[in-house]
């Protein structure tokens, strides 16, 4: 039971932290929403990567290794390390400048002025969270396997599991999911409830370290117990099961492989992102962001890529009713034999998904309180303790849908596959943002219909993939001519928008004055 008890406690350490960054509050809506504008170049790093790391990065790219190779990090990790440092430095810094000249808190905000148009933000703002939950079910769904993983055997009597064919299963006696996401969403929800903007950045700074070190510790000591990395590596190559995903050829195609490269554009439209952006105090915060994540997205993805191939050979196949999302966890628990090690790294790991949670339920918040209720009833009409206590209620409610949202889907849902989904609705968006800030003829009505033809081509292929049942020998994975469906949702989005922009009347002169002086 100690690296329960180490995980209880770290997970008090977070409630303390949250009490803590309340009576550093100012108790004013900007302080709440954006930490007054006052983050500098290590804090903008650490918030940021946190945010950026969640349940899809170590969780679910174990498992994505585990049954498709060593080709996952080429994947998301490669590309990443290189788009996501660009899109801050083209994207960010810009929006950063004229949020803070402007006195933006969300990106509706930015959008509705831009356009001249309240219909782009009153429809821009469901459009985001349907794609944000898909990346808030990653993070819950992702920490209850890995809480059952990792504390299996320690209730059996209480938790007790068999397999269809009445053997014990491989999770027995470990807490149930649901209830282990139940308390992570719980103890978000406090610190964030209490701290806002200022808890999360200073919780993900936290957090961050802590995966990282943890990251790197429960990887030596997983390799050691394999014999090395020589050892485990051959381990790999010698096994029928694994040595497949030990090469890329027949695991995932080219077209697949390089039309990858769209999804980390993603990060460019995270409404969470986008008010992390705004906390920076000076465009200076940037520069350590920006020349850092990559060399940070390394140190993350590749142990957990290495760890996923490992447990192809360690674990072999996966019998009925056991999930790659538990991969993780279970390698911990079988290889890291301290149990004050197992601990640590069972924190670190929740550390990397809560530091995304957070981020992304305050963002929400910080919309439906700016972009709903403040843009119906007007700036005046609350005090700033109002405006607070209404965007707690609707985290509040927020988390209470994703939560019931991940309870249903927690035996079914690949955290990987939803992840990709998250990202590709975002990344359909991605024109959107660029012709906004660098384009002058950008049109509302280009922008409206590039957000509807986003929207709709996603939902069809996310319930073409994830929610109709597929024909017996169906492909799991969704390929649309061998190339992944960002591809037709990228496509849609930048030619509805350009072709709508060119044929409607461009904006005032006194908006491009406005946005691009």
């Amino acid at each position: 039971m100690t690296s329960l008890f180490i995980i209880i406690g770290y997970l008090g350490l977070l409630i303390g932290l949250g009490i803590v960054s309340n009576r550093y509050s100012k108790g004013t809506a900007a302080d709440f929403f954006i930490v007054n504008r006052s983050v500098g170049s290590f804090l903008m790093l650490m918030s940021v990567f946190g945010t950026t790391m969640t349940g899809f990065a170590l969780v679910g790219s174990t498992g994505k290794a585990f049954t498709s190779g060593i080709g996952t990090y080429g994947l998301m990790a490669s590309w990443s390390g290189l788009l996501h440092s660009a899109v801050f430095f083209l994207v960010g810094i810009r929006l950063w400048a004229i949020g803070k000249r402007h006195g933006y808190l969300t990106q509706c905000e930015f959008f509705r002025h831009r356009f001249e148009s309240n219909a782009v933000g009153y429809l821009l703002f469901p459009i985001l969270i349907l794609l944000l939950i898909p990346y808030l079910l990653v993070g819950v769904i992702a920490a209850g396997k890995f809480i059952q993983a990792a504390t299996k055997g320690m209730f059996p009597e209480a938790f007790a599991l068999t397999l269809p064919t009445g053997a014990p299963h491989p999770l027995s006696g470990g807490i149930p999911p649901e209830l282990g996401g139940g308390v992570i969403c719980a103890i978000v929800l406090f610190y964030v409830f209490f701290g806002g903007l200022r808890g999360a950045v200073w919780a993900n700074v936290f957090q961050t370290i802590v995966f990282m070190l943890t990251g790197v510790i429960a990887f030596w000591m997983i390799s050691q117990k394999l014999g090395g990395l020589a050892a485990a590596s051959q381990a790999v190559i010698e096994s029928d099961f694994a040595k497949p995903r030990a090469a890329r050829a027949g695991m995932i195609g080219h077209g697949q492989f390089f039309t990858y490269c769209l999804i980390p554009l993603s990060v460019g439209m995270f409404p969470h992102l986008f008010q992390h952006w705004l906390t920076a105090k000076s465009a200076k915060s940037f520069k350590l962001t920006v020349t850092a994540f990559p060399v940070f997205i390394m140190i993350v993805w590749l142990p957990c890529i290495l760890i996923g191939m490992w447990a192809a050979a360690e674990i072999g196949p996966l019998g009925p009713g056991q999930s790659p999302n538990s991969i993780l966890g279970r390698m911990v628990e079988s290889l890291v034999h301290s149990p004050i090690l197992s601990g640590l790294v069972a924190a670190g790991v929740l550390a990397a998904i809560m530091s995304s949670l957070d981020s992304q339920f305050m963002c929400l918040g910080t919309m439906f309180t700016r972009d709903i209720v403040i843009k119906k009833f007007g700036e005046d009409r609350f005090t700033d303790s109002q405006k607070v206590l209404i965007a707690r209620g609707f985290i509040l409610f927020i988390v209470a849908v994703t939560y019931g949202l991940s309870c249903a889907l927690m035996d079914t849902a690949q955290i990987f596959a939803l992840g990709v989904w998250c990202f590709s609705g975002f990344a359909g968006l991605f024109p959107l943002i660029v012709a906004a800030i660098y384009w002058k003829r950008t049109t509302a009505l280009g922008a409206i219909s590039c957000i509807v033809v986003t929207a709709i081509t996603w939902c069809t292929l996310f319930y073409r993939d994830i929610i109709a049942t597929k024909a017996p020998g169906e492909s799991d994975e969704l390929l649309i001519a061998g190339m992944m469906p960002v591809t037709l949702i990228f496509a849609a989005s930048a030619i509805t928008l350009v072709v709508v922009s060119l044929l409607t009347p461009k904006p005032s002169d006194s908006t491009l004055r406005k946005f691009f002086a």
